[in-house]
């Protein structure tokens, strides 16, 4: 179906209010700099307390141009530990050092306010000066953009660079080719086993994706037609985005990890004339058979009035054979057979900025999946600049996410905002605690990764086993570290600075949705101090405001709904096939701005403190508690590994708080324990959020990528196990009948 187009890094400083310094060569869980809060410029201390001064947002950051750049001597030695109270955490100011700083892309929080402050009076010409970086075909209109994200002005509508033509995949590939980098290395793979590993240029990226475009050409996909992908991280996913995004065509990647009902569900949704998939894949010791899964699918599709024509299917010899695939003839084609034979050159389809690039799905309350709809231009300037800045890119480095192209961080800071730079990425197949909770470390030094992205679900994991697994390591490589998925809890960002970083490598700690397209609120990392759990400050161009239940914006020290005043060029255009969904889901509530659905908190210092989404907010007798603060308290606990909390129904306090708790490895379930799990939550947030009930976890559901399923969470916890719905999607559905055999335990 046709989609129609709308027109080697330095030490860092830790701050604390607690008046005290430590030895910068301790590591682990020490090596923190301490400076009292009350030794800052007196001058600006009152606009870093004030809560109500000016209308400028950002008037918190000006204070921090004049804070000190190190910690200065200071006799007494006080390192901050794992599991420190969380109300000390907005206290406590990590800064980078003056070597780091000086080689940075902004390097001074006056650089950074300069920078916003034109984001936000001239958006048209900042973005229009970045976007002039970038090759387009035909330069975009006079009116750099139009918005209206007021529902009660008509309809919602977004548009960047209209006008403006150009293509994605010329910008990745053939532009740093032009420039001279076609003997880089685009991506470095490694598969599932260590030994197993492969990597393409630039100009033999673009010779691949040019047999592939050529393929699906010959296919009878045109520009405007949509492709679903449903393949692993082998080097043949980004291969078969960016073939799409030549031709013009819409790519729809499902994570191949749903099951055949939800990948059945999105070619019902987009009905595309081609699916790009594998035979099988290994994780871990594990074969997952996918074509078996896209076969099935294709049944249901078919059942359903939707068939598909191709199905293109890699052959991943280390998973499985040939001969032990199953195959339909006139419909399988093995990849391997035609994809080599076509030619290695292949004309770019020119698209308008505004016309769409491509389609993800992402879970919706009610149960169906929403297809969020990113277009070209917009997309393609923010997902760089986005890349460039949060990241500190320098052209020496080697990045690593470690997320999978099924969710948006895979578009986004996989494939398009690192090769939009030139950069050099590491695509990793396997788990990363295979064969041991070494692996991620061992990739790092064999790659000599700078840049590592990755999400709290995964450095909590790897914060249970022995810190030898990474300590065996050098890392000596790594130089700004990075988060993303969920807010990270100050003890898991600890760790993660501390032990992984050497405690010199800054964290972005970046908040942004599959919705915003690329971060929207992120640390620059040499631009100012960072505070373990905060996502600091808006990036250029997005103005968050924090508003009450009727929708008033407040000013300085608040807690609220977290929504964004005006556009930004990254902002996804519409919910395929669905507007209405789209403006009553985001827009309607809170007229004249877009809601993120996310709890946020901003300090006296107006750093932002991601909260965890609002339905993920407890109401117990009239305090309304964010499940990431008491997931917070529990996770600093020195006994405990990870902690999920759901609300459940209490006769008394409304609802109650249920927590289920996994302990680091080797600790006994006890009745003790339980009390002082609970009493820590009491003691760091207070007695209205003590856990009504600690449930003992040996795992938590997730998905492969990482993803905690809170809604199983809450079936198990509310004892409703029939409703528990598919869990085909886990990383290991075992964890769930080990949880319902736990439940009285």
């Amino acid at each position: 179906m046709k989609i129609a187009s709308s027109s080697s890094s330095p030490l860092l400083t830790v701050v604390s209010s607690s008046g005290s310094i430590s030895d910068p060569k301790l590591s682990g869980s020490l090596g923190s700099r301490i400076l009292p809060t009350t030794q800052r410029s007196s001058p600006l201390d009152n606009l870093l307390r004030c809560k109500r001064m000016s209308s400028n947002h950002l008037r918190h950051v000006e204070s921090m141009s004049q804070l000190p750049s190190g910690a200065g001597k200071i006799s007494q030695l006080n390192a901050v530990v794992l599991g420190e109270s969380l109300a000390s955490e907005e206290n406590d100011l990590i800064f980078p050092s003056k070597e780091f700083s000086s080689q940075a892309l902004v390097s001074t929080p006056q650089q950074y306010m300069e920078m916003h402050k034109r984001s936000m009076d001239d958006p048209a010409g900042f973005w229009s000066d970045i976007a002039s970086e970038f090759y387009w075909k035909q330069k975009w209109g006079d009116q750099v953009f139009s918005e209206n994200l007021d529902v009660r002005k008509g309809p919602i509508n977004i548009e960047w660079f209209k006008g403006g033509i150009t293509n994605i995949c010329y910008n990745c590939l053939d532009k740093n080719v032009e420039a001279g980098l076609g003997d880089k290395t685009a991506i470095y793979w490694e598969g599932n086993e260590p030994n197993v590993d492969a990597s393409l240029t630039y100009s033999e990226l673009l010779q691949r994706v040019c047999q592939l475009a050529n393929y699906l050409k010959d296919s009878g996909v045109k520009k405007g037609d949509a492709v679903v992908i449903y393949l692993p991280m082998l080097m043949e996913l980004p291969i078969a985005m960016l073939a799409c995004a030549r031709i013009g065509a819409v790519h729809s990647v499902v994570f191949a990890g749903f099951s055949a009902d939800s990948l059945a569900q999105r070619i019902i949704d987009c009905k595309p004339n081609v699916i790009l998939t594998c035979n099988a894949v290994k994780r871990g010791p594990k074969t997952i058979n996918l074509k078996a899964i896209v076969d099935a699918a294709l049944d249901l599709s078919s059942k359903d009035g939707v068939s598909v024509d191709v199905c293109l299917t890699y052959e991943n010899s280390s998973a499985t054979t040939r001969e032990n695939t199953k195959w339909k003839d006139g419909r399988d084609v093995w990849w391997q057979d035609v994809i080599p034979k076509y030619p290695t050159s292949c004309d770019v389809e020119w698209v308008d900025a505004e016309d769409p690039l491509f389609l993800l799905y992402t879970s919706g309350s009610t149960g169906k999946p929403k297809g969020v709809l990113h277009t070209t231009g917009g997309y393609m300037i923010y997902t760089a600049t986005t890349f460039k800045y949060a990241f500190d890119y320098k052209s020496t480095d080697v990045y690593w996410c470690t997320a999978d192209c099924g969710w948006i961080t895979g578009h986004s800071y996989v494939t398009y905002g690192p090769m939009l730079n030139g950069a050099t990425v590491v695509v990793f197949e396997g788990a990363p605690n295979y064969p041991d909770s070494g692996r991620c470390w061992e990739i790092v030094d064999k790659y000599n990764v700078s840049i590592f992205y990755t999400a709290p679900t995964l450095v909590r994991s790897l914060m249970r086993d022995d810190n030898k697994f990474v300590t065996s390591h050098s890392r000596k490589s790594l130089r700004v570290l990075g988060s993303v998925g969920e807010p990270i809890n100050p003890s898991a960002w600890r760790w993660f600075f501390n032990l992984v970083g050497d405690s010199r490598c800054p964290i972005s700690d970046t908040w942004w949705q599959t919705e915003t397209g690329g971060f929207m609120i992120t640390p620059l990392p040499g631009a100012w101090p960072q505070k373990p759990g905060s996502a600091t400050f808006p990036f250029f161009g997005v103005q968050p405001v924090i508003v009450d239940e009727k929708g008033n914006e407040i000013e300085g020290e608040c807690s609220g709904y977290l929504c964004v005043k005006g556009s930004w060029p990254g902002a996804f255009r519409t919910l395929f096939g669905d507007h209405e969904r789209y403006e009553t889901t985001y827009f309607k509530p809170f007229a004249g701005y877009y809601f993120s659905g996310d709890g946020c908190r901003r300090d006296k210092d107006g750093y932002f403190w991601l909260t965890g989404r609002v339905d993920d907010v407890i109401n117990v007798s009239g305090h309304r508690i964010g499940t990431a603060e008491v997931e917070s308290a529990l996770a600093s606990h020195t006994q405990c590994a990870e902690a999920a909390v759901v609300g459940v129904e209490h006769e008394v306090k409304g609802q109650g708080i249920y927590a289920f708790v996994t302990l680091v490895e080797g600790v006994p379930y006890s009745e003790e324990l339980r009390k002082s799990l609970v009493l820590m939550v009491r003691n760091q947030i207070g007695a209205f959020a003590a856990p009504d009930r600690i449930h003992w976890a040996p795992g938590l559901p997730k998905t492969r990528s990482g993803k905690i399923m809170r809604r199983i969470l809450r079936k198990i916890a509310a004892r409703q196990l029939e409703e528990l719905g598919d869990t085909s999607t886990l990383a290991d559905p075992s964890v769930v009948d080990q949880l319902i055999a736990l439940a009285d335990v």
